[in-house]
């Protein structure tokens, strides 16, 4: 079913909205979900999550790219349930290794313009991310989008452990030097 009419079935408020999102898009989502909690029970309970989310989302949202809208919600909700689940203990996991090497080019919040700077960063990332070649793109996103481990994106691309890795600190020491000649740091 076209994404078209899958909007259209929870602007109508069918009930077969949900079962034809899981049909479609059910895999995408529990990937998303997978990768940052790595745990079965939680990713499908984000997964669920995110289909209660999209039918009250839509009405009144009429998202254009329902596979984006899905994956952002997905990684909204599992990165909160992750952030639940390690609250009291802070643990390992993908998602920290992914945080702490951005720790550094990321500048911290603390100043009274935050709402403005974060915008300002937004686009500036995605600035960034649109300037790199089509394949550092795609490796990135993988691992600061989707949270996938740096095994993972290797064999996806064909490349070593060692090429991803050195095609991610070359990225995030770009960025770091985007952010520095922007005054962001």
């Amino acid at each position: 079913m076209e994404d078209d009419s899958i909007v259209n079935l929870y602007w109508a408020r069918a009930e077969n909205a949900i079962s034809e999102t899981s049909k479609k898009y059910g895999k995408y989502c529990y990937s998303i979900a997978y990768g940052i909690l790595g745990n079965v029970e939680d990713a499908d309970e984000s997964v669920n999550d995110t289909y209660l989310d999209a039918w009250n989302s839509i009405p009144p949202h009429r998202p254009s790219i329902l596979s984006a809208f899905l994956g952002k919600i997905t990684r909204r909700i599992s990165i909160d349930k992750w952030r639940g689940r390690t609250a009291e203990k802070r643990g390992g996991g993908e998602i920290v290794l992914v945080l702490d090497e951005l720790s550094d080019c990321i500048p911290s919040n603390q100043s009274v313009e935050h709402e403005v700077e974060a915008a300002e960063l937004s686009q500036l990332i995605d600035c960034f991310v649109m300037s790199l070649s089509p394949m550092e793109r795609r490796v990135f996103i993988c691992r600061y989008w989707y949270f996938d481990p740096i095994g993972e994106i290797a064999q996806r691309f064909g490349f070593s452990h060692s090429k991803v890795k050195m095609i991610l600190h070359r990225q995030r020491k770009k960025l770091l030097n985007r952010l520095e000649s922007e005054g962001f740091l």
